[in-house]
């Protein structure tokens, strides 16, 4: 069966599945009995082929657009333009001069002379009643007309589906249907052969237990959707920095009104269709939307921003001017939305397996329909009535019929696929409470097969909370042990110093210091930024004050690949000088001259660099991340088009900044390592630094190698192979070399790797790897796209949280599986061998029906919604070859239905002498009494299945309520259908003996499946 699955439903990968493999599963499967319920959490693929025909035509769209707007540029310049656009009524009433559709056609269309025509910038902001500078005033009233003349910032959506929705897709299942016409035929020939109500208890027995299977599954269905849906709400809490009322404050992307002013970062997702206000070296990202690689350099000059789009370098301030459906954004996102997430590798092996049995219970069940109907016929013939047909008879051939169909029933596990989800769904769910978002249903079963985990240093191992602790200005070190105490280290530094130092923190710097909504100040940006920025006005220093004494000409902002930032900005006294701040060695060697203790500018001679490298190496010791401020100032004039220079700076100072290792790391990290999961750090910082802290957390050991990035990428593919499985620690990497190392562990070394990361640019190792995990706090919009779980706490627990869940769900779909599979098993064997050596079936329709709701919905939510346990972190990884149904499972299936089938094969055929039946009654009492013997057998087999390798599987069972309720739940409804419902379900009351007898057969299957998992097997 692995091999057969392995060849025909192995192509669809956890992610980026090529739509052919898709498609071609799909096609494989021919036996299913409900396509609405089985393939309801696949793919559309028609709705992905629709979204990608709609990226063309952007991009033809967005070209025709540039080229026109390019064209009308060369005309319009000096040209009076005069206008033809009329304002519609209701949107001067509500004191706009500009309605929604002229916005979306100027950005939209990339339409300069529209632009022109409304005044440019200026006149859009004026006619959207809104300021350039302090932006919208948040007066309700205002706010809500606004809403309601240019819409809300969302897109349209799906409607939620209503229970009963989901009842009509149960009642969808082919098998169900022929079931229901058997009942009508079966009510018309009773009651006309047997009158009613007597003529009517078969008919209504199979009806009853089609509706109590029907709303059993759309209860289950239904449940399983409101998860999905509350997991989609949390997916899309976006929050994004604007200006109101002059103050800045973070709202939810979904509350963005034209006329907002919004603040864009590296790696943000543009929120809105608006317009280029100011900014430094914007790229914008537009594949998301135009599927065109090539990032676009948005300016004054071209100010169109389209939603959606990502920014990939620079920042920049937004003049917002379309939002939600009216964006092709929100287009494209409606169709994307019915496209669906792709298909889980298990869900597809699982609907392999499904397809496997049905085809197999197909046959046996059209195998047992001729031998009934034959030793029907022959009995007909041998008594010489075959030429007279009955009512009796067609009832007969009927119950045949259904038999057959019900076996059909029992044997196409449908519930299979669905189970993944189900055990998905929960764990989801239960995730999101440990902080871990889930937004690929693929990564959570990825996860518990996961070998690897290449983890970013700041903010996942450590807190992120940094402060400055200490530096190293002028040759003199000083250490705070609080920030504040910073102040008095101004009174050791010539007052130049100081001014420069100042000039430089405040103006290289991509956080800000603003003043919230509660009238106080706040400093915003990444940690790092917040800490030097911290430290700047603890020395007495003026954000605003600073920023307005210089006027910024250019920004080079920072990122992972130079690790540095830098800007060139002019004095008030004239000229222009350039500041430079970023990895210690690397701004170090770009310097060529220092500030000594009296601020003099001298030459860097090898003493003075051995005495900073040796101050960098000792904050590095300390677990310190060390950062280096130079300048320089530059000759003649300088404009944004130039270089910033590259080298010949001065330095001014280092700085070490603490940021401690979160609690409860080292016990993770040791938990991972008993799971048999390799954690490395991979980290841009200062290799030193970055040691100390990998010792700390118990990363890196005696054996394992530390490496920094430029000396990795140099080794060749065979030194490469020899050294990745010693890599404990890469500092200094760039996002080539994490994707490099990420894809030999995955190709060359065949080992499943998740990846954190939170800026834009780990987006490709993000990718590439198995698992992308991104940062909730610290990760740009960017990060987060590309990843498949966000880490909402960005706590490296949260990631042994996540590979716990993940292999919680493996093993509790492994257990379903086994469970099920048995239950198959015996029932088809059962009721084959029955009808060919009796020529009767053991069970009827009715308690077929009931046997696979207690194996297929009830099984499920049992045994797929088991809470993991600390056991699984001490077993090895599944990896990435693993077979899905291993010997284990084999072993306690082939076990389990040989007691099984040798215990129901005993009763039909010496029933009646060990129960001492006697009398017209006792076929119907044997029948009764082996039907509840059968379904006590999958109810102890339902407990034998909590742990597929300990004996011991009670323990933790109270804990689960799911699972006890589900077996009272069963124990209950059977005790009702023998006792009380015998007309419908061909049962007969049972004595206390009989119950006892029968329940005790079914316990003895626990003692034998603890025998059978003693039997050694192969691991695979």
């Amino acid at each position: 069966m692995e091999s057969y699955l392995n060849h025909n439903f192995s192509g669809v990968l956890p992610k980026n599945s090529s739509e052919e493999a898709l498609q071609r599963w799909r096609n494989l499967c021919g036996v299913v009995k409900n396509p609405k319920r089985r393939f309801r959490f696949t793919a559309n693929l028609s709705k992905r082929w629709e979204a990608a025909a709609m990226k063309r035509s952007n991009q033809e769209k967005l070209r025709v657009a540039v080229l026109v707007s390019k064209a009308a540029l060369q005309f319009i310049h000096g040209l009076a333009l005069p206008s033809e656009y009329t304002v519609p009524d209701e949107v001067k009433a509500a004191g706009f001069q500009i309605c929604a559709d002229e916005l979306g056609s100027i950005v939209e269309g990339h339409d300069i002379k529209k632009l022109k025509i409304h005044g440019g910038l200026d006149g859009i902001a004026n006619k959207l009643s809104t300021s350039k500078t302090n932006g919208l005033d948040t007066n309700a009233e205002m706010l809500k007309v606004r809403q309601q003349i240019y819409g809300l910032n969302k897109f349209t959506e799906s409607e939620t589906r209503s229970f009963w929705v989901f009842v009509w897709e149960a009642l969808q299942d082919m098998t169900l249907m022929i079931l229901g016409a058997c009942a009508l035929v079966s009510l018309i020939v009773g009651i006309l052969t047997e009158g009613w109500p007597k003529g009517a208890h078969d008919g209504l027995g199979i009806v009853a237990s089609i509706l109590l299977v029907v709303f059993v599954t759309a209860t289950s269905d239904y449940r399983q959707s409101l998860q999905f849906k509350d997991l989609d709400k949390e997916k899309k809490k976006i929050s994004i920095q604007v200006t109101r009322n002059g103050l800045r404050q973070k709202i939810s992307i979904y509350d963005l009104l034209p006329g907002d002013i919004v603040h864009l970062a590296i790696g943000d997702q543009v929120p809105a269709d608006g317009l280029f206000l100011s900014g430094f070296s914007l790229l914008i990202d537009e594949s998301s939307l135009t599927g065109e690689s090539e990032p676009v350099a948005v300016t004054a000059d071209n100010p169109f921003l389209l939603s959606g789009t990502k920014v990939q370098d620079g920042s920049c301030k937004m003049l917002v001017t379309t939002v939600g459906m009216r964006t092709q954004w929100g287009k494209l996102m409606e169709t994307l939305s019915e496209g669906g997430d792709d298909e889980t590798p298990l869900q597809v092996k699982l609907n392999g397996v499904a397809t496997i049995i049905g085809k197999i219970g197909l046959f046996f069940a059209i195998v047992t329909f001729a031998v009934l109907v034959e030793s029907l016929i022959r009995h007909k013939i041998l008594s010489g009535t075959f030429l007279s047909w009955t009512g009796e008879d067609a009832l007969e051939l009927l119950e045949y019929f259904a038999i057959a169909v019900t076996i059909v029933v029992v044997a196409v596990p449908e519930g299979l696929p669905l189970a993944v989800t189900l055990s998905l769904a929960f764990a989801m769910k239960k995730m999101m409470n440990d902080k871990a978002l889930v937004r690929h249903l693929a990564a959570c079963e990825t996860m518990g097969s996961a070998t690897s985990i290449c983890s970013d240093k700041t903010g996942t191992l450590t807190t992120n909370h940094m402060t400055v602790v200490k530096s190293c200005i002028c040759g003199h070190i000083n250490a705070f042990s609080n920030i504040k105490n910073a102040s008095s280290m101004r009174s050791q530094i010539p007052g130049e110093v100081v001014k420069i130092l100042l000039q430089s923190i405040f103006n290289n710097t991509g956080g800000e210091v603003v003043i919230n909504q509660d009238r106080k100040a706040e400093i915003l940006g990444t940690p790092t930024e917040t800490a030097i920025l911290e430290f700047g006005l603890s020395l007495g220093g003026d954000f605003q004050e600073e920023r307005q004494a210089v006027e910024l000409v250019k920004v080079e902002p920072f990122n992972s690949a130079k690790k540095r930032m830098a800007v060139v900005v002019q004095l008030p006294q004239g000229g222009y000088r350039a500041h430079c701040k970023g990895a210690s060695e690397i701004v170090l060697a770009s310097c060529s001259k220092v500030l000594d203790a009296d601020g003099n500018v001298i030459p860097l001679n090898e003493a003075t660099t051995k005495h900073l490298n040796d101050t960098i190496e000792s904050f590095a010791k300390e677990a310190l991340r060390t950062l280096c401020l130079a300048y320089i100032d530059v000759e003649g004039h300088f404009s944004a088009e130039l270089q910033i220079p590259a080298d010949g700076y001065t330095c001014i100072g280092i700085v070490g900044i603490k940021d401690p290792v979160r609690p409860g790391v080292k016990e993770s990290v040791a938990v991972c390592s008993s799971a048999g999961i390799t954690v490395r750090m991979v980290t841009g910082d200062n290799i030193n630094t970055a040691k100390a802290i990998a010792r700390e957390c118990g990363i890196l050991t005696d054996d394992g190698i530390a490496i920094e990035g430029p000396e990795f990428r140099e080794k060749s593919l065979e030194e490469m192979m020899k050294l990745i499985p010693k890599i404990q620690v890469m500092a200094r990497s760039s996002p080539l070399d994490k994707h490099t190392l990420v894809k030999h562990l995955r190709t060359i070394f065949s080992e499943v790797v998740a990846v954190t990361g939170d800026g834009t640019n780990d987006a490709p190792a993000l990718h590439e790897a198995d698992i992308g995990l991104a940062m909730g706090i610290a990760g740009t919009e960017v990060a987060k796209e590309s990843a498949d779980v966000i880490i909402l706490d960005d706590n490296f627990s949260t990631i042994v949280t996540v590979g716990k869940w993940g292999r919680s769900v493996y093993i509790n779909i492994q257990k379903f599986v086994q469970f099920q599979l048995t239950v198959n098993v015996v029932a088809l064997i059962v009721n084959f061998s029955s009808a060919c050596f009796t020529g009767e079936a053991p069970l009827t329709a009715v308690q077929l029906l009931w046997v696979n709701m207690i194996m297929d919905t009830l099984g499920a939510l049992a045994l797929a919604t088991e809470p993991p346990n600390d056991d699984l972190m001490k077993r090895t990884p599944v990896g990435r070859k693993g077979n899905f149904i291993s010997n284990v499972m084999w072993r306690n299936i082939l076990g389990q239905s040989l007691y099984q089938f040798v215990v129901i094969w005993y009763l039909q055929t010496e029933g009646k002498q060990f129960f001492g039946l006697e009398g017209p009654d006792s076929d119907i009492t044997l029948n009764t009494l082996i039907f509840n013997t059968f379904v006590f057998c999958q109810l102890f087999n339902e407990i034998s299945s909590r742990d597929m390798e300990k004996v011991d599987v009670f323990e933790g069972m109270l804990n689960n309520y799911v699972f006890v309720g589900v077996l009272s739940i069963t124990v209950i409804f059977q005790f009702i259908i023998v006792q009380f419902l015998g007309d419908f379900a061909n049962t007969t009351p049972l004595t206390f003996t009989q119950w006892f007898l029968t329940v005790f057969i079914g316990f003895l299957g626990m003692p034998i499946a603890a025998a059978v998992k003693k039997v050694p097997v192969g691991s695979q």
